[in-house]
C-alpha cells in the first residue's frame, strides 16, 4: 500500500474514532472567561495571541483544546511552558469551561499573503503532492483551514494561525519531537515535506 493510501485509511479511522467516547462534556464559556485569566499572558485575553510563538486559541475547537491540555498533563506532549501551565487549568470541568470560552470567540484570522511562496502553499493546502505522499491539508483541516468538525478533537483550526507557530509544529512532527497525533498521521505527512514546503504552506495558512 502506498504512503498516500495509508494516510487516507488513517484519516477514515481517526474520523470514526473521534465521535462518541472521545467527545468532551460541554463547558460554560461565561465561567471560562474568568477561569482563563492565567492563559491570557501567552494566548491573549480573547485567545488572539500577539506573540507569534504562542498559538492563537480564538475560535479553536473546544475538544481540541481539552485534548491538548490533557496531553501536556499526561506527558503525551511536551513544552517548556505549557507542560507546567497545563496543571493550572484546574479540574476537568474548569478546563471544559476555559476551552468553551476560547471556542466561543471569533475564529482566528490572518492577513492574506500575496507571494509566490504563499501560492505554492495554497497548492499544498488544497492538492498536496500525491507523488511524494504529501496529503493535502484541506482533507483534515477544511478549505480555509477552519477545521474539520467541532466534534472532532484531532483536526484543529489552523487557518489564520501564526506562521511562526505553524512552522514550529510541522517541524516538530517531522522530527518526531511531537508525537501526540493519532496514528502518527501528521508525522507521516510532515516527514515527506521539505522545509521549503513547510514554510510555504505556513505562509499561506497564516493568511487565511
Amino acid at each position: 500500500m502506498s504512503a498516500f493510501k495509508q494516510i487516507v485509511l488513517l484519516l477514515s479511522t481517526v474520523t470514526l474514532l473521534s465521535y462518541g467516547s472521545l467527545a468532551q462534556a460541554a463547558g460554560d464559556p461565561v465561567k471560562g472567561k474568568v477561569k482563563s485569566a492565567a492563559c491570557a499572558g501567552c494566548h491573549g485575553a480573547d485567545g488572539n495571541s500577539q506573540a507569534p510563538n504562542f498559538p492563537k486559541l480564538s475560535g479553536q475547537y473546544a475538544d481540541y483544546i481539552v485534548k491538548q491540555v490533557n496531553d501536556f498533563l499526561h506527558n503525551k506532549r511536551s513544552d517548556p511552558i505549557m507542560s507546567g501551565m497545563a496543571a493550572t487549568a484546574g479540574s476537568a470541568s474548569d478546563l471544559a469551561d476555559i476551552a468553551a470560552f476560547f471556542a466561543s470567540q471569533k475564529t482566528m484570522k490572518g492577513t492574506p499573503v500575496k507571494s509566490a511562496k504563499a501560492a505554492r502553499g495554497k497548492i499544498i493546502q488544497l492538492k498536496g503532492d500525491p507523488a511524494r505522499g504529501v496529503y493535502a491539508c484541506v482533507h483534515c483541516h477544511g478549505k480555509n483551514g477552519k477545521g474539520a468538525s467541532k466534534t472532532n478533537p484531532f483536526f484543529p483550526v489552523i487557518g489564520g494561525q501564526h506562521k511562526t507557530y505553524l512552522v514550529k509544529i510541522l517541524k516538530d512532527f517531522k522530527s518526531k519531537k511531537r508525537t501526540n497525533d493519532p496514528a502518527s498521521m501528521m508525522a507521516a505527512v510532515a516527514m515527506k515535506m521539505s522545509n521549503a514546503d513547510i514554510d510555504a504552506v505556513a505562509e499561506y495558512l497564516s493568511g487565511l
